[in-house]
């Protein structure tokens, strides 16, 4: 099928609004520190974390983070610590079914939660809008860089591990700088798919492209975080 990049051809096509509304405004309510659900989805849900030295006169960096198929919010607890040492805000949702809309075929449930999420964000802490990354690992990589695209005049950046598809139908905004990384030794979605196929084409979208190979299978090794994380504490965008 014409428009996706993916290791299996899809059954149906991409349509749906991809577009995000939610944007950083004067906060409203005061945010705990630590770790706290949303409480804005019944079943499946998410939760945010804002770290102990957040000051609420001053803007903070924030990264959304989005789990693989199959996987739940709880997967990026191991980015809390990460987030304490870097005065990071997170926001991590649980995908309305087991894996992306996107991966099904149509945007949906998913951009309006992911909505929702990010206003109950904006309104109880206050973000830099230059410092906003959408992050994801496996089918949650290819939406970050699906969804992230869409939404490049929200997202300052983008960070991909082991993505394996690309909505190429959905109207783009913005170039943010994108990090993308894949294992040459992944079995589940091919590193060739990203190094051959979603990179070149993200190049070509203007993107700035950060792309790193490692030895290793479906995975983002301690150092690949780590490199991820150092990227998006240096990196700076233009015209977001």
């Amino acid at each position: 099928m014409s428009g996706v990049s993916c290791s299996k051809s899809p059954t149906r096509a991409n349509h749906g609004d991809a577009t995000l509304s939610a944007r950083p405004a004067e906060p409203t309510f005061t945010a705990p520190r630590g770790l706290s659900s949303l409480t804005l989805g019944a079943g499946r849900d998410g939760w945010l974390y804002v770290p102990a030295g957040y000051a609420a006169q001053h803007p903070a960096p924030l990264i959304i983070a989005l789990h693989g198929s199959g996987g739940r919010a709880t997967d990026w607890y191991d980015l809390r610590e990460e987030a304490e040492a870097r005065g990071i805000i997170l926001l991590v949702p649980d995908a309305r079914d087991v894996t992306w809309d996107l991966l099904y075929g149509k945007y949906g449930e998913d951009v309006a939660f992911i909505d929702l999420a990010l206003a109950h964000t904006f309104a109880r802490c206050r973000i830099d809008p230059d410092r906003i990354t959408l992050l994801g690992f496996s089918d949650g990589a290819s939406y970050a860089l699906s969804l992230g695209t869409a939404n490049g005049d929200l997202f300052s950046h983008l960070v991909a591990f082991s993505p394996g598809l690309l909505d190429l139908t959905t109207k783009r905004h913005g170039e943010p700088p994108i990090f993308v990384s894949h294992g040459t030794q992944d079995n589940i979605l091919l590193a060739s798919l990203t190094r051959d196929g979603i990179v070149p084409r993200l190049r070509r979208w203007g993107h700035e492209v950060t792309f790193t190979e490692f030895g290793g299978g479906h995975t983002y090794p301690p150092d690949i975080l780590t490199a991820a994380l150092d990227w998006f504490g240096t990196s700076r965008t233009e015209g977001n």
